[in-house]
């Protein structure tokens, strides 16, 4: 029997819903037996994760090597600010395109 796109996608969209259904009742059921065993056997977040976790280690090795943020090369009358790093602002751009040169543009320091 030949069926249309239509009735495909109905079934498609049917059998979509049935396995979220599923998901949902099947999740419901693990989530109880871990919460069960925790309980259980008295874990607590160290376990279950590492110190890592807790004391926030990696955090503070990342805050250590990331970069200072450029200065500002360029701002307009309307404070609008750029570092002159990546791609060029549209407010950037428009004020090229009005006349306005890089140097009008740029922060004097």
């Amino acid at each position: 029997m030949a069926r249309t796109l239509t009735q495909v996608q109905r079934q498609i969209d049917e059998l979509r819903q049935l396995a979220e259904k599923l998901k949902a009742k099947e999740v419901a059921g693990v989530v109880q037996r871990i919460r069960a065993a925790i309980a259980h056997y008295q874990l607590t977040p160290d376990d279950l994760f590492g110190k890592q976790r807790a004391t926030n280690a990696g955090a503070k090795k990342k805050a250590a090597t990331r970069k200072s943020p450029s200065p500002i090369r360029y701002r307009d009358d309307k404070g609008n600010a750029w570092t002159g790093n990546g791609q060029r602002p549209r407010w950037f751009k428009e004020a090229i395109a009005s006349g306005k040169t890089r140097e009008d543009l740029e922060v004097k320091a």
